[in-house]
């Protein structure tokens, strides 16, 4: 009989492979219209911790032009993400070729999201128990508010995650994260175009 490690593998590379060959024609279309309103590359990536902290480059539809001031330094955020990118991360869709991490085993389907180095001296020692598990495109946090979570209450339930974690768990997460997906449920937090980062987040709050 297959352990649950085992099990849930073999539910991500059915899945991930399922999802690539389903949607190649969306994959296409929208490969198109970022490389027509952003020009190329198509693809963000990025270095993110994965199991046990290891390194590997999520792979990303971009939705961010890379437009700077007059200075040459990046605009904020909300004044870089083109009204298609707002699209794409409304339906999640720029989260897709993550589909390809999940092949290289890179990441799961469900599991807490793979965040920034850049945050760690912000987590406390609890918090960074998140990366005992691969990291994956939805969690508990993304069908239990999303983007309209603060950061205490993300980071708790990506431990409760690790603490918990069933293959029945990641069935009820994937089945409700396709209605939080169809509802736009916290698609982002009131007046923001991208969600704080949580090293501002801290350094702002009376946490550390």
């Amino acid at each position: 009989m297959l352990n649950k490690h085992t099990l849930k593998r073999a539910i991500d590379i059915c899945g991930a492979a399922s999802g690539l060959i389903i949607l190649s024609p969306v994959l296409l279309v929208i490969a198109i219209m970022v490389h027509m309103t952003m020009s190329d590359p198509v693809f963000f990536t990025q270095t993110r911790p994965g199991l046990n902290k290891k390194p590997f480059q999520i792979i990303k539809f971009r939705s961010m032009k890379n437009s700077t001031d007059a200075s040459g330094k990046p605009l904020n955020d909300a004044e870089r993400l083109t009204k298609f990118g707002n699209i794409m991360r409304g339906l999640s869709l720029d989260e897709l070729p993550q589909l390809i991490n999940i092949l290289k085993g890179e990441m799961s389907i469900v599991g807490p999201r793979p965040l920034l180095y850049d945050y760690f001296p912000y987590y406390s020692e609890l918090e960074m128990r998140r990366h005992e598990v691969k990291p994956g495109i939805t969690g508990l946090a993304q069908i239990n508010g999303r983007n309209n979570l603060n950061w205490d209450e993300r980071l708790k339930m990506d431990v409760e995650y690790v603490d918990n974690w069933s293959i029945l768990l990641d069935i009820k997460i994937i089945l409700k994260t396709i209605l939080v997906v169809i509802k736009r449920d916290g698609v982002k937090t009131d007046g923001h175009a991208t969600f704080l980062r949580l090293d501002n987040y801290r350094k702002n709050s009376l946490y550390f």
